[in-house]
């Protein structure tokens, strides 16, 4: 007896897991050059912008958007997964009967009376098994779909901060349109009157005709600036109508914006040393890491053989009437070893799948952590670079706007042609189009940076 233990030693000693090797590391954080602090984020943060139609908009996205279904619907289909996996380690009863008619052979294991006749066969048993994992597989997989629904739970964070930050920035766009709008119309507005007025010039041949193209012209131009307005008005009512996952109508409900552009977020001046740990889409790409590495335990542990506890007990019996005999019971218990000696090949392939998952695990949180610093650096830049271009707009559109005036004193003068306005008129409108654009570029590159910051995520919260 002695030496079946060392016998199964012996077959467990052949049957190791071959040697393997990942190829791909993790950057370690110290070598990303981050430094500072992140200060606080609050959860709600777009309501910082003071519009109370953008806080119904983000909170109606957050209900109805099929991207956070989808990411919702991936938490359970991972959390169904670790219940599997779990109950995979209990034992399991299974309650078999069958009865059938048949002819029992006359020359086999059953005796006469009974062999060579036609009898009723009976069977009802209870069924135990039980997986022991002694060598840990079980529990490996377990800890791989724990830490894959980890995972899932994270990336509907993720997909929450990226949902606000779309919709933030959708407003934006619209705010941005309606901005052009206004400056479209009214400098439409005063190009009639002067459109007008030159026709009344005209009359007392105080004009030319040269006047009233020119006139034409820079109307011709605001025009055009407030079609190109309302096309983009009608883009961002639709957008924000995806993104809160309704129809095309609910765009036209939207009222005018109401944004203080210029309100404060918490930013930092340097790409904070916590960066990856507020980042969600960071931790979810972390426990991949964890999961893949557990993958690859329950493939080398493939290799060892797989002890149950096996037992049986119920009744066995020919004839009905002998079924409910107590004779008829039968009980059984014992182990059961299952060891592939021979598999093609399959489980060593099976490693280096599970080996080269983690490989692609690791370089995936790799990307995604050298991707998350330049965001968070780019942000930090694109904030400066734009609050100084926006001073270097507003300097010259006032240059514009007293060039105006002056071509005007110089044109009521007679000393100059209106065709002189021309040109300053085309390039003041574009000027006051551009401060436009820059004071929602601001707000938009203030909220990028803060998505790239993580929001206001923490780990511990979903723990």
């Amino acid at each position: 007896m002695r030496l079946i233990p060392l016998a199964l030693l012996l077959v467990v000693a052949g049957c190791a897991a071959p040697a393997t090797r990942q190829a791909v590391a993790l950057i370690p954080p110290a070598d990303l050059g981050l430094a500072g602090a992140t200060p606080a984020i609050a959860p709600d943060w777009w309501r910082g912008f003071g519009d109370p139609q953008l806080d119904r908009l983000v909170d109606a996205a957050v209900d109805g958007n099929p991207s956070l279904d989808t990411a919702l619907a991936r938490v359970r289909q991972a959390e169904a997964l670790l219940a599997t996996r779990t109950g995979a380690t209990d034992p399991s009863v299974t309650l078999d009967a069958q009865g059938q008619v048949a002819r029992l052979s006359g020359r086999y294991t059953i005796p006469p009376p009974f062999g060579g006749t036609v009898r009723f066969v009976g069977t009802g048993l209870a069924n135990l098994n039980w997986n022991l994992d002694l060598f840990g597989r079980q529990r490996s997989a377990i800890r791989e779909a724990r830490q894959s629904a980890a995972a899932a739970a994270l990336d509907v964070a993720a997909a929450r901060l990226s949902l606000s930050g779309a919709v933030v920035a959708t407003y934006l766009d619209l705010a941005r349109a309606e901005a052009q709008a206004r400056i479209a119309q009214r400098t439409v507005a005063t190009r009639e009157g002067n459109l007008r007025l030159v026709g009344t010039l005209i009359s007392n041949r105080l004009a030319s005709e040269i006047d009233r193209e020119a006139a034409t012209t820079l109307l011709a131009q605001a025009r055009q600036a407030a079609v190109r307005a309302e096309a983009a008005n009608v883009l961002a009512r639709n957008a924000l109508a995806a993104l809160a996952g309704r129809g095309a109508d609910f765009g036209r409900t939207l009222g005018p914006t109401a944004l203080r552009l210029d309100a404060g977020l918490p930013l930092p001046t340097t790409v904070p040393a916590d960066l990856l740990a507020r980042r969600a889409d960071i931790a979810a790409a972390e426990r991949r890491v964890a999961a893949a590495a557990e993958g690859r335990e329950v493939a080398r542990r493939a290799f060892y053989p797989n002890v149950n506890l096996a037992a049986l007990a119920g009744l066995q019996a020919v004839g009905i009437g002998n079924l409910f005999d107590l004779d008829a019971g039968t009980a059984g218990v014992g182990p059961a070893l299952s060891l592939p000696l021979f598999d093609g090949g399959r489980r060593r392939a099976d490693l280096d799948g599970a080996v080269a998952a983690l490989d692609l695990a690791t370089a995936d949180y790799n990307e995604r952590v050298i991707g998350a610093v330049r965001e968070a650096a780019d942000g930090i830049a694109q904030v400066g670079a734009i609050q100084a271009d926006r001073a270097a707009q507003a300097d010259v559109l006032r240059g514009y706007r007293e060039t105006g005036r002056l071509n005007a004193v110089r044109v009521s003068s007679g000393l100059s042609s209106r065709l002189d306005l021309i040109d300053n008129d085309i390039r003041t409108l574009a000027a006051e189009q551009a401060g436009a654009d820059l004071a929602v570029d601001a707000a938009q590159a203030r909220v990028r940076l803060l998505l790239a910051l993580g929001g206001d995520f923490s780990q511990e919260s979903t723990r």
